[in-house]
């Protein structure tokens, strides 16, 4: 199934980048929940083209175009989730 433009793409699960971006984020997403993470391990993830435990957070992660000098960016958390959860926007 295509993704729909400006829409999430299939979830798949996750790489060798996608744990560095939640390394990188992980201090601005503690501070979103209002808690720490002793694990913060990237299990899957679903991304959108825009111009260790039983305790899992879906993050929204920013990742500006490579011009711009941008840092990541989290702009959602959602806590207290399984790795069953379906990720979907938010």
């Amino acid at each position: 199934m295509a993704t729909k433009v400006g829409g999430p793409s299939q979830v798949k699960q996750a790489t060798p980048e996608v744990q560095k971006i939640c390394d990188e984020v992980k201090h601005q997403a503690e501070e979103k929940a209002g808690k720490k993470f002793d694990v913060f391990v990237a299990k899957s993830f679903t991304t959108q083209v825009n111009v260790g435990c039983d305790q899992f957070v879906h993050l929204r992660v920013h990742k500006s175009l490579p011009h711009s000098g941008q840092q990541l960016q989290v702009q959602g958390i959602q806590t207290s989730k399984t790795q069953q959860d379906h990720i979907e926007y938010f």
